[in-house]
């Protein structure tokens, strides 16, 4: 994966639940990533440090 690819959930991560989509913003090392996740409106919810073990990737940009 890497920045502007659009992942989503596949565990609960703080408060987001399974399937919440978001976009890569940055990429730490491989196992972490910066994902800005939206809402189904297409607003932003939070920018979130996500470990690569919560996140599918959905469009690779």
């Amino acid at each position: 994966m890497k920045e502007l690819d659009t992942v989503k959930l596949i565990k609960d991560f703080n408060e987001l639940p399974i399937g919440t989509k978001g976009a890569i913003v940055s990429e730490y090392d491989g196992t972490y990533y910066e994902v800005e996740f939206f809402d189904s409106n297409g607003d932003t919810i939070g920018v979130y440090t996500t470990p690569r073990d919560a996140l599918e990737l959905l469009v690779s940009n």
